[in-house]
């Protein structure tokens, strides 16, 4: 496995040293700082009763005081914020529970992390977010656009003219979802054909190809690729889910193959695509075996449970996050910081990611065990990172297209949307060398 640790921790030798006491009034409840309290304790555990709103609490803090610690493996990845009124107002308001903590507290909350496989960072800058997501609206719903409004944590969508005119330089995250990088509009023509949604979607990529200059949706599509590549390779922070996450790899790898002639005129694929692949140019990915029925609307066999075809559909489980050594990889750690360990498996067009597909200098953060593919993983390329999370929306397993928007303030503690928001987070932690 390979390590990374870059992010920062407290300076000083006593500000490694975090002990556990639950001590202070509960403000989240109504109750008032205890007398000399000089920070908020924002637990992540089963105290918790909002844990999605709590990192709007938390990004809001590093907003605006520029200082906020993420303990982490301490009651679940818990927070430590400024004790201020505004603060105290924010978590009362969006019903987030937060303990007062005086100095004398803190000490004491300060050995256990030193002690334990815990540690604590912390978040200097307040990322800026984009979310690639197009001007028209699809019939589903993007799960991170809905985590990030319900959190009230602010971004800015951008898209295909946005990308190739060096707007993703203005960005430290960016969040791809249920978009084809292949330019075969998610074969949805096998299922939906004549549907008015999808046919102003192919008309609108035709339309924004055109203007771009582009002979095609799929070169457009492979150049946006190519520029988010590049986007991570100068020090970006890339989060992706669904069908994003394989067709921009099978993008990047078929530089120089038109996967989508299928796609296009209805006949088989050459039968020698495979072989024509460059998986140097993937991050993630390697030596995957592209879909050549064009009458299965499926990409390729990253996705370990192929949940377009009717053959080889697999059942959903459960995965299990990896327990990650807080001092020594932080960076893992931070990703998978959650109440829960095993959390229900979710569909999506790319659910998964089949254990022989990936390179070896990939990190898997969480894994169904015993099944051939895992679920989440990440990953270095250049100065930046990437992170693919498989699946649609956490708290919708089967997400059929049409189906109604999640309403989270009906799942305020779900864990998969936990995930989502450590990856937030994620980029506003100081950077720094680890010694080992």
């Amino acid at each position: 496995m390979k390590r990374r640790g870059f992010f920062g921790a407290l300076g000083g030798a006593a500000a490694y040293m975090l002990a556990g006491g639950r001590a202070g009034a509960r403000l989240g409840g109504g109750g008032a700082a205890p007398q000399g309290a000089s920070s908020l304790l924002v637990p992540m555990d089963d105290a918790q009763t909002n844990h999605l709103k709590a990192y709007g609490i938390a990004y809001d803090a590093v907003k605006r005081a520029g200082h906020t610690e993420w303990l982490l493996n301490y009651r679940g990845g818990s927070f430590l914020v400024p004790d201020d009124a505004t603060a105290r107002r924010a978590a009362t308001l969006a019903g987030v529970a937060a303990e007062g903590v005086t100095d004398a507290q803190l000490l004491a909350i300060r050995g256990t992390i030193e002690q334990n496989n815990m540690d604590a960072i912390i978040l200097e800058r307040a990322p800026r977010v984009a979310i690639y997501a197009p001007p028209f609206a699809p019939p589903w719903d993007d799960a991170v656009t809905m985590a990030l409004q319900y959190a009230d944590i602010p971004f800015t969508r951008v898209w295909d003219p946005e990308v190739l005119g060096g707007r993703l330089a203005d960005f430290d995250w960016l969040h791809l979802h249920h978009e084809d990088f292949t330019g075969q509009d998610s074969k949805f023509y096998l299922t939906y054909a004549g549907a008015g949604w999808l046919n102003d979607m192919v008309q609108a990529d035709q339309a924004t190809a055109r203007a771009l200059r582009y002979a095609t949706v799929p070169a457009l599509k492979k150049a946006v690729a190519e520029r988010i590549r590049g986007y991570v390779e100068n020090g970006g922070f890339l989060f992706a889910m669904c069908t994003a996450t394989e067709t921009l790899e099978l993008a990047l790898a078929a530089h120089d193959v038109d996967i989508a002639a299928a796609f296009a005129d209805g006949t088989p694929m050459d039968p020698d695509a495979d072989g024509k692949l460059d998986w140097s140019r993937a991050m993630a990915c390697q030596n995957a075996h592209l879909e050549k029925n064009p009458a299965i609307p499926v990409f390729s066999d990253i996705d370990g449970h192929q949940v377009n075809n009717p053959v080889l559909r697999q059942p959903l489980g459960a995965f299990e996050l990896f327990n990650f050594s807080a001092k020594i990889d932080p960076v893992f750690t931070m990703l998978v910081q959650c109440h829960r360990q095993v959390i229900p498996d979710f569909y999506g067009v790319t659910t998964s990611f089949t254990r022989a597909t990936l390179k070896s200098a990939d990190t898997i953060l969480a894994e169904e065990p015993g099944a051939p593919w895992v679920k989440y993983i990440h990953g270095d390329l250049g100065k930046g990172t990437w992170t693919y999370l498989g699946g649609h929306d956490p708290e919708d397993p089967q997400h059929q297209i049409g189906a109604p928007p999640t309403d989270l303030s009906l799942h305020p503690t779900s864990p998969g949307y936990r995930l989502i928001l450590n990856n937030v987070l994620f980029p506003a932690a100081r950077k720094r060398e680890l010694k080992t």
